[in-house]
Order: C-alpha cells, then structure tokens, then sequence
C-alpha cells in the first residue's frame, strides 16, 4: 500500500531527485562555491569521471575520462569497473586537467554512499596523486592493496589453487580476454607509468582558465 503524502506544505520533489540522480541541497553549495566540481559516476560496466563547472543554467564540461580510455590507449586489460581502473581513470582526468591549468575541484559522488575505501574515492585518489588538490580525507580512501589489485590477485591465486571451477567462473571474462588476474599488480604498475609518460611529454595551458573566465563572466 502506498502512502502519500498530504498537507499544504507538501511539495513534490523535483524530477532528479525522484529519480535519484541528484541531490539539489549539495548542488546548491557547489554552484555557489565558484570552484569546478570532480564528478564521479559508475555504471554497471565503466567508470566515468568529469571535471565540471556548474551554473544555474547547466554545468560546463572541461575535462573527462572514461575507463574504456585505459583499454583503447593504454593497453588495460583488467577490467573497467574495478578499484584499480577506478583510480587508472581518476589518474587519467587528474592528469588531464592540470595539463589544462585545472589546479583544484570539489568532490561530487552523487548519491552514492560515501562508503569507506568504495570505487569513487579510488578515483579521487586517482586524480589528488596526479597533483589535483580535491578535499578528501585520506581515511575513506581505499588501501594501496586494493587500489594496486594486490588484493584480487590474491584471492585470484588462492582460489586457482583451492577450487579452479569457481576461479575459472569469477574470472571468465578476464580469462576470456587472454589476462591472468594473478598478475594484476604488475599490469597495474606499468599501465599506470604508460599514463604517466604519456602526459610527462604534454606540455602545460592554461585554457581551462580562460575558458572558465568567460563563463563566469557569462
């Protein structure tokens, strides 16, 4: 049975937020800190990061990575919905935006619970070690055995050895692809440095500014 609400201070929610994609109270306090926001989105099958500079009237886009990027032009193996391609990508945006003269954001995980150590923070780690300055406290921020694949590697090996069937069955679309996920560390590692050579040779702007120069003063 479905109960609804009545009274003549009831208002109906707006459409977003029905629908769970956003929260207007926390979009409110982004919109008037001035600051580009760093978005973090996961869907079933990728991550998705976004640095935004939000207006009343819709959010500018001034950088974006996905983690299907890591498999097209970095060689990545491993998956596109884990912790490791979460901080690949976050990696991958941090680097991009301060190329672009980006210097700081403010964190945005949506809806998503702040969970402790989830793929979101992976990300923000991502872009804060690339040398974004994002506040975040570090305890919510997942283990570098997670975030470097020590952890399924692990558990990859131990369940080779202890039951192959199951192993064969968890890990089947990484076997499928030809990647054992027991040398997910080391994949991890040189993915990570193919990226950081990548952007080394890029040299440095500052659009992202003039860019936002203009839209403030739109």
């Amino acid at each position: 049975m479905i109960i609804l609400a009545k009274g003549p201070k009831y208002k109906v929610p707006k459409r977003r937020r029905r629908e769970g994609k956003t929260n207007y109270h926390k979009r409110y306090k982004m919109i008037r800190s001035r600051k580009p926001i760093f978005v973090v989105r996961k869907t079933n099958k990728y991550i998705i990061v976004q640095i935004v500079y939000p207006t009343p009237i819709g959010d500018y886009t001034l950088v974006a990575a996905h983690s299907r990027e890591l498999v097209k032009y970095f060689g990545w193996r491993a998956g596109t919905k884990n912790t490791p391609a979460a901080y690949l990508t976050g990696l991958l945006a941090g680097l991009r935006a301060v190329k672009l003269g980006i210097s700081e954001a403010i964190p945005d995980i949506g809806l998503h619970r702040p969970v402790r150590g989830a793929k979101v923070f992976a990300a923000i780690k991502g872009a804060i070690d690339a040398g974004l300055k994002i506040p975040c406290s570090e305890e919510v921020f997942p283990d570098e055995d997670r975030i470097k694949g020590i952890t399924i590697a692990e558990y990859a090996k131990m369940l080779a050895e202890s039951d192959p069937e199951k192993y064969n069955r968890q890990f089947s679309q990484l076997i499928r692809n030809g990647f054992d996920p027991r040398l997910l560390p080391q994949h991890f590692e040189d993915v990570k440095k193919r990226i950081l050579e990548v952007y080394r040779s890029i040299e440095s702007t500052n659009i992202a500014s003039e860019v936002l120069q203009k839209v403030v003063a739109l």
